[in-house]
């Protein structure tokens, strides 16, 4: 009875034991497939922000090429309009100089008309002269009348020539305004005709944008906008072509494509800061 008894109590520290063994695996075993999961979610996370940004940028980029096509239209009517007073302007302008002119001209013909009734007087009072002194001052009178008569007909003519240049300006510069104002009701039916057809699909656009941008943190997202305002060509997201940037065309070493491709991180080009995908990533993207 005495040996029996060790016997007995053996058998069960045997069962805690391989009991203690197996709870310890299965928590290791849980703890290692909670572990798992979060490290694709990490990787699934990138990867699902380079889709969201290159998908975000193609849309920016439809809605660039929107209102660059629509951005030319408004800068063309705005110059028709701007060139179309300057035109008004020019012919008020002409119109003020010839309606200035022909008030000279009407100045110099009464002023031949004042020199003409002068000259019949001094001529009249010549008769009742009494001496060559008064008739020689009589004369330098006549003279110098006649001589204002002269320069004031010489005006007269300037002015007429003047006169003349202006009219035909006038009729130049009408001649312009009128191509100019047919010129900018054709513009402003295009420019209404493509506001039309592309508002809808601007706003459509607009609101993926919004979508995707949902996708992105604020600080990529930031980053992103600021990298788009600063390229010339609004693209902040290329993909790799040829081995190099899809954005400046700089060689990219082997490793750096290799990190690409792994989608472990957001890598951005050395030379240009753009944001860098993989070829392959681009066009699953695309299609």
């Amino acid at each position: 009875m005495a040996k029996s008894t060790p016997k007995a109590k053996a058998t069960p520290s045997k069962k805690a034991v391989e009991s203690e063994k197996k709870e310890e695996q299965s928590s290791v075993s849980v703890n290692v497939s909670i572990a798992q999961p979060e490290t694709d979610e990490s990787e699934i996370s990138i990867e699902k922000k380079l889709v969201a940004l290159y998908s975000l940028q193609q849309i920016d980029s439809q809605i660039d090429k929107i209102r660059i096509i629509r951005g030319e239209l408004p800068l063309e009517v705005e110059d028709l309009e701007d060139e179309i007073v300057g035109l008004e302007t020019r012919i008020d302008n002409h119109i003020q100089d010839i309606e200035a002119l022909k008030a000279s001209v009407k100045t110099k013909e009464e002023q031949i008309k004042d020199s003409q009734l002068q000259i019949r007087r001094y001529e009249e009072q010549q008769m009742n002269v009494r001496n060559n002194r008064e008739y020689d001052s009589l004369t330098k009178e006549i003279e110098f009348q006649n001589l204002e008569i002269a320069l004031a007909e010489k005006r007269i003519k300037e002015f007429s020539q003047q006169l003349a240049i202006k009219n035909e300006e006038i009729e130049a510069a009408q001649a312009v305004l009128e191509d100019r104002k047919n010129d900018l009701e054709i513009k402003k039916s295009e420019l209404a005709d493509i506001v039309n057809e592309t508002e809808k699909e601007e706003s459509v656009l607009q609101t993926k944008s919004e979508e995707y941008q949902k996708f992105i943190e604020e600080r990529l997202l930031t980053a992103y906008k600021r990298i788009r305002k600063g390229a010339r060509n609004g693209l902040a997201v290329v993909n790799v072509e040829r081995d190099a940037c899809g954005g400046c065309f700089s060689a990219i070493p082997p490793q750096r494509q290799l990190d690409i491709r792994m989608h472990k991180k957001i890598i951005v080009c050395e030379y240009c800061g753009r944001i860098l995908i993989d070829n392959e990533l681009a066009s699953s993207i695309e299609h």
